[in-house]
């Protein structure tokens, strides 16, 4: 079994440390993404996995295996690098069957397993070719190729993606999911993209300065998030955040902000806030929309009018950036139309779908 565990892993460079004490489960043909921006500890998490770097405290386990001591080679894993790693003076084949090689399987098992990851990952075609004839797409599936055909425990990519262009990036995640339906393994994958996140992930693994801030699916991290930095890091475009502060009027908690605009707190979240509280009020473009939209937001809503300064139209919607209470924020128009800058219009914001974080923790006060 492949299963992954993290115990109080901790990473230091000289004095400086960079992984706190972190602790996760990864479960056997399970695919995780630990995602992140930059500087956060996600790539340096994969590669103590992969033996690439030491580990400072805590036990990381392969299987059954504590292998804080085992070199790369003796972990049963297989990385795919963000620069795909490929030897320029060597074929396609060449490159996908010289792990094997080297490992001194018999060469009728090099040229089966060779022939398999070439059929999965449709490159029959590409063989004989050397890595300055492909693409980079192609490129990245003879990485991945090189990484099938010794029929790991793990799977490790680091950043695969992030030197192609956009069109191949959304090709190259279906590849990949593809690849994991097929090739039915633990893969661990590090991403700076929360849409890669999203589209990929089994559950998602949210790092920030070393810590891990929350681990779900991805639904549940988007409908869910634990603090204010999940909730602005996942989801595109970004949660809306105000601050405001709590009152009550008419006997009732609502929150107020810049100009006394207020919007009423939801009726689950009325138990948790006291008077005088300090919040971020925060809700997402798809719960802002124009009241002449076809879909009427169901559940308690709040009326707006709002300005619209600029429309971005992407096709299928229209996001609409306005202000309210000082603060620039976005909004979804899902029957798109033209709409010119300073047109006025009523919006339903719905309040059952909005979240309140604590001011001073960014906790979310839902969970």
């Amino acid at each position: 079994m492949a299963a992954i565990r993290i115990r109080d892993v901790v990473k230091n460079y000289g004095k400086l440390e960079v992984v706190h004490g972190i602790n996760l489960d990864i479960a056997h043909n399970e695919f995780v993404v630990l995602v992140g921006p930059s500087g956060c500890g996600k790539s340096t998490t994969l590669r103590m996995i992969a033996g690439l770097e030491d580990i400072t405290g805590g036990e990381i386990f392969i299987g059954d295996r504590v292998v804080n001591d085992l070199p790369p080679r003796k972990r049963d894993i297989s990385m795919v690098f963000q620069n795909y790693a490929l030897y320029p003076h060597m074929t396609v084949r060449e490159n996908l069957g010289f792990g094997l090689k080297i490992a001194k399987l018999a060469k009728p098992v090099i040229e089966e397993r060779v022939n398999e990851a070439a059929a999965i990952l449709g490159i029959d075609e590409l063989m004989e070719r050397t890595p300055a004839e492909l693409s980079g797409g192609q490129r990245q599936r003879v990485a991945m190729g090189r990484a099938i055909v010794r029929h790991p425990q793990v799977f490790l990519f680091d950043e695969p993606l992030s030197n192609l262009d956009a069109k191949l990036r959304v090709q190259m995640r279906t590849e990949i999911k593809r690849l994991h339906q097929t090739v039915r393994t633990t893969i661990v994958y590090v991403t700076h993209d929360q849409v890669e996140a999203m589209t990929l992930a089994d559950r998602i693994v949210v790092m920030k300065d070393g810590y891990i801030e929350q681990v779900g699916s991805p639904l549940e991290v988007f409908e869910h998030p634990v603090n204010t930095f999940v909730a602005t890091f996942i989801g595109s475009p970004p949660m809306n955040m105000i601050a405001g502060r709590i009152v009550k009027k008419d006997g009732h908690f609502h929150i107020a902000f810049q100009a006394d605009q207020t919007v009423p707190v939801a009726a689950d979240l009325a138990r948790t806030v006291t008077e005088g509280q300090e919040v971020i009020f925060g809700f997402r473009a798809d719960d802002l929309m124009p009241d002449e939209h076809a879909m009427p937001i169901p559940g308690a809503s709040s009326r707006l009018r709002l300005k619209v300064d600029i429309a971005e139209p992407l096709g299928t919607e229209t996001i609409l950036f306005c202000n309210f209470a000082g603060k620039d924020i976005q909004a979804k128009m899902l029957n798109p139309r033209p709409v010119p800058p300073g047109e006025v219009m009523d919006f339903s914001l719905a309040i059952d779908k909005a979240h309140l974080f604590d001011a001073a923790s960014g906790h979310n006060l839902r969970n």
